[in-house]
């Protein structure tokens, strides 16, 4: 009975022994799970650590770009106020510029009218002397006339004193003739000396109208030529105000794109500082964990 009870016995501490080392054995498959486990969460940590310091280190590094873009972006607002400022200054000299030329147009229109008013009074002029010129020469060739009439009448009175010594009556008629033939002749040649006067006093007008007509020539030349150098200057401000708008158009689409592409830059930082806040909030999730 004692062996048999013995035997009872010792088949309960097997049983009891098998149950305790099945037991064990789940214990420790459990404690190795939780080391492989712990194991996996350590490597993740790891890796987590490493990819934490990169996307630290590439965070600097953004951090750097996004401050070299944004001290590029003063600059070109300052280069940006200062094209400002330099294309209004251009527009007031452009608006200086076509007052003046418009001023000279208008100066130079002036004296083009002028000038043609005394181009016409120097042909009234000059038509007025052509016909003092042909009543001169038509005051000549009567005075002609009247010296070969005067010669003709000389002769015949030689003649007819030579012949007719008796004929003192017609002599005498003659002479009458011939002193008022003299006298018609001073008229005449007083009358030409004022016609000639008249001419050369004509002439003396035309000579100082054609001078103050050549002064005004130089000087709508003078202006033309001014005008000319206003509207080359004219144009080469235009010129350089295109350009200074294209150079101004080009800062602003380039500011736009670096605007745009610090906003990319701002929106990937924002993104990577939440991974890395959620990396952070799971190292310490897995620290507490493992401890």
């Amino acid at each position: 009975n004692i062996i048999r009870r013995q035997r009872q016995e010792l088949k309960l501490l097997i049983a009891e022994l098998k149950d305790r080392d099945k037991e064990l054995n789940d214990m420790v498959a459990v404690h190795e799970r939780h080391i492989q486990a712990w194991e996996d969460d350590r490597q993740k940590i790891l890796a987590l650590a490493e990819r934490c310091s990169v996307l630290t280190s590439e965070l600097n590094e953004r951090n750097a770009i996004i401050k070299s873009l944004t001290k590029r972006l003063k600059f070109l607002e300052s280069q940006q106020n200062d094209s400002k400022i330099t294309l209004e200054n251009t527009q007031q000299k452009f608006k200086e510029l076509t007052q003046k030329v418009t001023d000279s147009s208008v100066h130079c229109q002036a004296l083009e009218e002028k000038n043609q008013s005394l181009h016409c009074s120097i042909l009234e002029l000059s038509a007025k002397t052509g016909q003092l010129q042909a009543r001169e020469q038509e005051l000549l060739t009567m005075l002609q006339l009247k010296d070969k009439a005067l010669l003709e009448t000389t002769d015949q009175i030689t003649e007819v004193t030579s012949k007719f010594k008796t004929l003192e009556g017609a002599l005498r008629t003659a002479k009458l003739e011939e002193f008022s033939r003299n006298r018609e002749q001073q008229d005449l040649k007083l009358t030409l000396n004022d016609v000639l006067f008249q001419v050369n006093r004509m002439k003396d007008v035309l000579s100082e109208k054609m001078k103050e007509s050549s002064k005004h020539q130089e000087e709508i030349s003078h202006l033309k030529h001014e005008n000319g150098c206003l509207r080359s200057e004219l144009i080469l401000a235009v010129e350089e105000a295109q350009r200074k708008d294209q150079l101004y158009q080009f800062a602003k689409s380039k500011q736009v794109r670096m605007e745009r592409e610090l906003s990319s830059l701002q929106q990937v930082c924002v993104k990577q500082q939440r991974d890395l806040h959620f990396f952070h909030i799971n190292l310490e999730s897995s620290r507490d964990s493992g401890r």
